[in-house]
């Protein structure tokens, strides 16, 4: 069954709403970390959590042409701008992936390994900052599935909701916390 965010998310008016967001959050992180390398890596970041949000709600899915390439440039990038946090880097990018791993192992069918690999980028770009955007996005997530139950009842725990996106809400607001 296709919810009502899947429908819009389908539109043109969809592809509009992404580019003129991904093009604010661009000049936000301009703003934010100037004209550095830091800039560059925040807003290819955003462009692609953006990009990668609009997939995940259209087709249910995180392409591993955009996310594995994503994460081994944005880590390559991490580790030549300051490579004294190349082994936080590291370990940010593996530790949040088998964050989101091991839930799989217990139950297959509530997450995809597309989630794995965006929190594998996303911990190569946040570094120990991860850990906030993870549970930023597991609690906009939880509010949504709560707010989903009250609305529908019980049978909502059937209806798909692309984990995606909440990552992605997570990580931009704990990048640009990180810059305050």
């Amino acid at each position: 069954m296709e919810t009502a965010l899947e429908r819009a998310a389908r539109g043109r008016g969809a592809a509009v709403a992404a580019g003129g967001l991904a093009v604010a959050l661009v000049a936000a992180c301009v703003v934010a970390f100037g004209v550095t390398g830091r800039g560059l890596v925040a807003s290819y970041l955003c462009v692609v959590l953006v990009v990668l949000s609009l997939i995940d709600l259209r087709e249910r899915r995180l392409p591993n042409r955009i996310v594995l390439p994503s994460a081994a440039a944005v880590l390559a990038a991490q580790i030549a701008l300051e490579p004294g946090r190349a082994l936080e880097w590291t370990l940010a990018a593996l530790g949040a992936a088998l964050f989101l791993f091991v839930p799989i192992l217990v139950y297959p069918a509530g997450m995809g390994m597309g989630d794995v690999k965006l929190a594998l980028l996303l911990g190569a770009a946040l570094g120990t900052a991860v850990v906030p955007a993870l549970v930023i996005g597991l609690l906009a997530s939880f509010v949504v599935g709560v707010g989903l139950i009250a609305a529908r009842g019980l049978r909502a725990r059937k209806a798909y909701i692309p984990f995606g996106p909440f990552l992605a809400f997570g990580a931009i607001t704990a990048l640009f916390v990180e810059a305050i």
